[in-house]
């Protein structure tokens, strides 16, 4: 991106509307002023007829979008205390819960990196399209945050304990595995997606879908579902780090080691997170819980830490507080899915 050029390109072509997140020096990370054009742009877009779908990419040649613009958000605590990234987050659920109800077709091209933040602009959307070049992960608990950006909602609902495993360990998946776990619906090859996207400006998003999606790859995840569904049943993350060692298997053995690099007080938080998902009906509900352990992670010293070790500093060496999981209290977890001070979202559902 240039400095005359915005962060995020809004165009039509043809029939459709296409929105391009263009900070691709920075993985086209999400920031307010994004949220408010992407916004701002599909208000427009579903009152005029002559629009008949909206499609999203990213600009560069990494990914669509790396998540919310995290290094932001660390300076917003330092500094502010996070009053301002609360508001980022409002602003960017609402945009989440507004694709995923939008009244046209919301093709998102979710080529290359796809993590959190960016998971929220694509895997909400009507039409998901990934390439065999798909990263996609929410890997909150590496920087000692939660799933957001209706993150919970989604995960809960893969198959089996999938959901619980993606969100544990912070993995990132491939096409095959992401269409798998409900994260993506149709797999383009990289090198016709260009001729797919063109297509749309003349071409109905299912007709262009049946002429360009083929069979993806095959799953990785798909073998590995016995030892899934078996070893994340427990609502404990001790008993599931408990069942993935004595498992035996490597996969599983790799499994826990990753797990138990991951902040003790963001696991805890998130398998509650979880869990709590399964029972409500609705995104917009999973997203006013998640606003919730948003704003409350803002005052854990596991997200600045996370942070600094994983973004700021690079040394990959976090250092976590409480540092173990029996020393995270029932009382702390619950903290986090206490009504913040703010309010909650407006999303209309009773919560």
């Amino acid at each position: 991106m240039t400095p005359t050029e915005p962060p995020v390109l809004v165009e039509r072509d043809g029939c459709v509307g296409r929105l391009v997140l263009n900070r691709p020096r920075a993985l086209n990370a999400l920031d307010r002023e994004m949220v408010d054009r992407l916004t701002e742009a599909l208000d427009t877009w579903e009152r005029d007829d002559t629009v008949t779908a909206v499609v999203l990419s990213g600009a560069g040649e990494r990914g669509l979008c790396a998540g919310g613009d995290i290094r932001g958000i660390h300076e917003d605590v330092r500094q502010g205390g996070g009053a301002e990234s609360a508001r980022f987050w409002a602003a960017e659920y609402r945009l989440n819960a507004r694709i995923a109800r939008y009244s046209k077709p919301y093709v998102a091209l979710m080529d290359g990196v796809v993590m959190g933040g960016g998971v929220g602009v694509s895997a909400h959307g009507s039409v998901r399209v990934v390439t065999e070049r798909s990263r996609v992960a929410m890997p909150e608990t590496g920087i000692g945050f939660v799933p957001d950006v209706g993150g919970t909602w989604l995960l809960s609902r893969a198959p089996g304990e999938l959901g619980t495993h993606l969100a544990l360990t912070a993995g990132a998946v491939g096409a095959a595995d992401a269409l798998l776990c409900g994260l993506a619906d149709h797999f383009v090859p990289a090198d016709r997606l260009a001729d797919f996207a063109a297509s749309l400006a003349r071409t109905p998003a299912a007709d262009a879908v049946a002429r360009y999606a083929t069979t993806p790859p095959e799953s990785e995840l798909a073998g590995h579902r016995p030892w899934i569904d078996a070893c994340y049943r427990s609502d404990s993350v001790p008993e599931i780090l408990a069942r993935l060692r004595d498992h035996g298997g490597t996969a599983a053995k790799e499994a826990a080691a990753a797990v138990e690099s991951k902040s003790p007080t963001s696991l805890k938080v998130t398998l509650a997170a979880l869990r709590r998902a399964r029972g409500l009906s609705s995104l917009e509900a999973a997203l006013e819980q998640e606003y919730r352990t948003s704003v409350a992670a803002l005052s854990s010293p596991d997200f600045a830490e996370g942070v600094r070790a994983q973004i700021i500093d690079k040394d990959r060496n976090p250092r976590w507080s409480p540092a173990a999981l029996d020393d995270v209290s029932e009382e702390e977890v619950a903290r986090h899915f206490a009504p913040p001070k703010s309010g909650d979202l407006g999303l209309g559902v009773r919560f």
